[in-house]
């Protein structure tokens, strides 16, 4: 299991995911710029991830769904706002409606990707930020620790399925 830990600081307001890849930092970037490489692993098993909109340079927006095992499409949205290949990430996250439009009233996370390399593998450390503790606890709620680490754990599989790419 490549994920290392977990951790909820409510002081903090953040969400800390920490796992690790036998895999370059290069190649784990790519799990983050390419959408299709996303979606394999963004929504936990049950929760498949399509992203239609993926503008990724700083400024730019995402915007995706899942697919729940009943067949509802929940949406959210991403806007990137620092790039800095191939070890970091930042982006604002949050709910979408059916449009694709935000839903202002479940707040915004900002979520931060720091790639490192330890000796030719890779941790990734996936840090998300609340504005309230009442939205951090919301999101705990339905789910998000579960489903970063369900969703962190088949990142191998398309580390390893998209090598040759």
């Amino acid at each position: 299991m490549p994920v290392i830990s977990s951790t909820k600081n409510l002081e903090a307001l953040s969400f800390t995911l920490v796992a690790e890849f036998d895999a370059g930092v290069e190649r784990v970037w790519q799990i983050w710029e390419d959408p299709r490489q996303l979606e394999r692993w963004w929504g936990p098993p049950n929760y498949p991830a399509a992203f239609d909109r993926f503008d990724f340079q700083p400024g730019g927006a995402a915007g995706y769904y899942m697919t729940t095992p009943e067949g509802e499409k929940p949406r959210g949205w991403w806007r990137f706002t620092a790039i800095d290949a191939p070890r970091k990430l930042e982006f604002d996250d949050g709910f979408a409606d059916e449009s694709g439009a935000p839903v202002d009233a479940m707040g915004i996370a900002h979520a931060v990707v720091d790639l490192e390399d330890i000796g030719g593998r890779t941790r990734m450390t996936i840090m998300s930020t609340f504005e309230s503790e009442e939205q951090m606890e919301e999101v705990m709620k339905m789910g998000m620790e579960e489903g970063m680490r369900e969703a962190a754990g088949q990142i191998d599989a398309v580390l390893t399925e998209h090598s040759h790419a």
